[in-house]
């Protein structure tokens, strides 16, 4: 877990990584378990949504699967932050590392979400769209 900077998916990945570290020398109780892999669902959720992401269909589809990196990412916040309330993870470094990295994870995804909305309204307004078909509507007649 170190402090440098990597590329977005790298950082993802090392993001995973490390919550499967800390996962793995976590107590034994029915709690820790049952947090522990749910986060470590979240956590590696979040890198694999990105890795889909990058081969997005359209527009619309990337957005969508960035907005799923980040319900994953808040997922992991919370679960860290009930984990660390409940002194489940003892490493408190390591779970301050985790819990900084996933607050830099989050705010790096809610800004490239909403550059992406704004784009797409600027793409948007620049189209001039017409229907390209007639509306028409069928007469009957309801006899009792």
């Amino acid at each position: 877990m170190g402090t440098h900077k990597y590329d977005l998916e790298e950082r993802l990945i090392q993001f995973a990584v490390d919550v499967i570290i800390v996962c793995g020398k976590i107590d034994v109780s029915y709690a820790s378990q049952h947090l522990s892999k749910q986060l470590i669902r979240s956590a590696t959720a979040s890198a694999l949504n990105y890795g889909e992401a990058q081969s997005a269909e359209s527009s619309r589809d990337f957005l969508h699967k960035m907005k799923l990196c980040l319900k994953e990412l808040r997922e992991s916040l919370v679960n860290l932050k009930i984990q660390k309330g409940a002194d489940l993870i003892k490493n408190i470094e390591l779970l301050e590392i985790l819990l900084k990295e996933n607050n830099e994870l989050i705010a790096i995804f809610v800004s490239s979400i909403r550059t992406s909305q704004n784009k797409n309204k600027t793409n948007n307004m620049n189209i001039d769209i017409k229907p390209n078909f007639d509306i028409q509507y069928s007469k009957f007649v309801i006899n009792d």
